[in-house]
């Protein structure tokens, strides 16, 4: 599982990456400010639960069902949350303005983001070293 989670990690952390930089540069301009603030958002809780993912893998050799459920819960919650918000920022540029369903999808991703902090909560007290 150890494994799995860096590779996650860091796959999500080039992303962030990517993204922030294409925000940074390739949206100015062409988004008003609060759909760059959104886009902003979306990119640090990108970071901040990429960031999560490589503190979970420390605990990962636990293999503790928290520990999975934390994974898994980060991983969606950074797809959901982070990626609603990048779409929403874009919609009108790439002609998805008829999506209403992305807004609601946003804190669907933050209670992922919360049932992965809680079971880490539960790994962390779990942990017998």
């Amino acid at each position: 599982m150890n494994k799995q989670i860096i590779l996650m990690a860091s796959l999500f952390g080039v992303f962030a990456v990517i993204l922030g930089a294409f925000g940074a540069h390739g949206l100015e301009g062409k988004v008003d400010e609060y759909h760059l603030g959104t886009w902003k958002t979306a990119n640090q809780y990108h970071f901040y639960h990429t960031l999560a993912l490589l503190f979970l893998s420390t605990f990962s050799r636990a293999k503790n069902a928290s520990i999975r459920v934390s994974f898994w819960a980060f991983t969606v919650g950074i797809i959901l949350f982070s990626g609603s918000l990048y779409l929403l920022s874009v919609r009108d540029l790439i002609g998805l303005e008829g999506f209403k369903f992305l807004g609601p999808v946003t804190p669907i991703g933050g209670l992922f983001f919360i049932v992965g902090w809680i079971g880490l909560f539960i790994a962390a007290l779990r942990n017998r070293s």
